[in-house]
């Protein structure tokens, strides 16, 4: 399975908020520090705010901060924001018409319980993990 670009971003913005909490974070700095497109990450910062994740700030002195502790931030529920489903599979809203063979088929059912095992890792896992280390990742961001 491959994350969108959108919960790749998703994580980045949130782990560069993280390492810089409590201080403001723009994103120009996150586009710099990640060598990303800023038209991409405008959308992404707003929907994490929308959805509690990010406080922002707009006019001069704007950005934005984390808006719960690291520790309350979910890997598994950031990425399920930026995807578009669990399911790795889809066997019946095809452009061509349901799989042919979907009412035998097993394949699935096999995906759908690899997909649910990868969600059980990821919410395994906080925000405050994926920081855990901070000076190396300061570091290499530059910072």
């Amino acid at each position: 399975m491959q994350l969108s670009a959108y919960s790749d971003y998703s994580l980045r913005v949130l782990m560069h908020a993280a390492l810089r909490s409590p201080e403001r974070v723009t994103i120009d700095e996150v586009a710099l520090a990640f060598a990303i497109s800023r038209h991409h990450l405008v959308k992404i910062v707003h929907d994490l705010g929308r959805s509690g994740y990010l406080e922002t700030y707009r006019g001069i002195g704007g950005g934005f901060t984390l808006a719960l502790p690291a520790d309350e931030i979910g890997v598994g529920d950031i990425v399920r924001l930026g995807e578009e489903s669990e399911t790795v599979i889809e066997c019946t809203r095809r452009r061509e018409g349901p799989c042919r063979i979907r009412s035998v088929c097993r394949l699935k059912g096999v995906l759908d319980e690899a997909a649910a095992a990868f969600f059980a890792v990821l919410d395994r896992y906080s925000l405050a993990d994926l920081v855990a280390k901070p000076s190396p990742l300061r570091h290499a961001l530059g910072f």
